[in-house]
């Protein structure tokens, strides 16, 4: 079966076309992405209906696709199909994508918000293959859940469930889903590029710059990737930063855990790339904070598909809608 994925975010999004077959779901061709910022929602879902229609002109001979399946940041409402004012896609309030594309083509589309599409993604065809109780945290620009409990996706009763990164872990810190202390104040990769300017500034005025940033000019230039770089470096603030994101990561992990009693968390993101770095922290939380039972019976893991997780995320977004006789949004 073919299928067709949008993936909406907020710095580019692209439109790819997909083939799920003998257990595997291949990407067969992904339209250039096109950039977000600056770009009126009706002038950027006009430019992405264009890929969507390239993409099915590339289906194979006689071929047809089952759908469309989009996945963007959250909040939205699935079940109506709309987005709703995330904060990184400023503008964006009560988009009507599904009925955009589904007018656009006469094909069925589907909206989730990326964490649950990623979750789809990774238990079919990733890191959390073969489970049927699983959590797949996206750690990007965001912070976010995705549920797979009892061998399905659980979205609760508006589509709203796992926004893990809004609750709050302290009282202050770093921001993040507008709320100060928020868990994706502290876990996200923004977040922790806050942290790490908090505590360059700290070091900047005792004489003792970190190596990533010598001066309070270059404060903001600060990104978690250059983080990460003076970290494996070896510079101490940058481990510092890491170690402390970490122990914040862990404390949400051991609630999750301690929630759904799932089999596997699969993380994204940051934590893909950088495990070495926040999970000695993390581990030691969770071993703190979590059921003993519950987090022995937890496997915590990078996730698999990494760099392919967004064209993979909205492309099984439309295979499980699918799957499913289409009866969701």
């Amino acid at each position: 079966m073919h299928f067709v994925g949008v993936d909406i975010g907020g710095t580019k999004c692209a439109a790819s076309l997909g083939e799920a077959s003998g257990g595997e779901l291949r990407v067969l061709h992904r339209a250039v992405p096109r950039r977000t910022a600056g770009r009126a929602p009706k002038e950027m879902l006009g430019g992405l209906l264009e890929d969507v229609r390239e993409c099915l002109a590339r289906l194979p001979g006689g071929a047809s696709a089952s759908g469309i399946g989009i996945s963007c940041g959250g909040p939205l409402d699935s079940r109506k199909g709309l987005i709703l004012s995330p904060p990184n896609l400023p503008g964006w309030d009560r988009v009507d994508a599904v009925g955009w594309f589904g007018r656009g083509t006469g094909l069925p589309a589907w909206l989730c918000n990326d964490a649950d599409a990623g979750a789809l993604a990774e238990w079919r065809y990733g890191a959390g293959r073969g489970c049927r109780d699983m959590v797949f945290i996206t750690c990007g620009t965001g912070f976010g859940a995705g549920l797979i409990l009892n061998g399905g996706l659980y979205e609760g009763s508006s589509g709203a469930a796992g926004e893990i990164g809004h609750v709050r872990a302290e009282m202050h810190g770093p921001t993040g889903y507008g709320k100060i202390g928020s868990y994706e104040g502290f876990c996200s990769g923004g977040g922790i590029a806050q942290i790490a300017r908090t505590l360059a500034l700290r070091e900047i005025q005792t004489g003792r710059p970190p190596s990533f940033c010598r001066t309070p000019h270059e404060l903001e230039g600060i990104t978690a990737e250059s983080v990460a770089g003076a970290a494996y470096e070896g510079d101490r603030v940058a481990v510092e930063v890491f170690s402390l994101s970490g122990e914040v990561l862990g404390r949400a992990l051991a609630v999750l855990i301690d929630l759904f009693n799932p089999e596997r968390i699969v993380i994204g993101g940051v934590f893909a790339r950088c495990r070495d770095l926040l999970w000695p922290a993390a581990e030691r939380a969770i071993k703190l904070e979590a059921l003993p039972g519950s987090a022995a019976a937890c496997e915590v893991l990078p996730a698999e598909l990494s760099e392919s997780i967004g064209d993979m995320a909205a492309l099984a977004v439309a295979e499980y809608r699918s799957s499913k006789g289409g009866g969701e949004r």
